[in-house]
């Protein structure tokens, strides 16, 4: 598996979506350096999950010739 750089655009978008409108906002009065590195932190966390997600299904359907219309089990 190579890297892909649209994959990881898409994931590093994704990551900052789901922790700007769930973590930034309660944390936004409180936000000092410790709490900046810990969000810091978890933005990568995050983001290497989704693109480990994308491409464990995606490289798998490809690899597999299923698409998602394919009726075979």
């Amino acid at each position: 598996m190579t890297f892909d750089p649209l994959r990881c655009a898409e994931a590093t978008c994704q990551a900052a979506v789901v922790l700007g409108v769930t973590l930034l906002p309660a944390a936004w009065r409180a936000l000092d350096g410790d709490l900046a590195a810990v969000l810091a932190a978890m933005f990568v966390v995050v983001a290497a999950g989704i693109y480990a997600l994308h491409a464990l299904t995606y490289d798998s359907f490809r690899l597999t010739g299923r698409n998602f219309r394919s009726r075979r089990p």
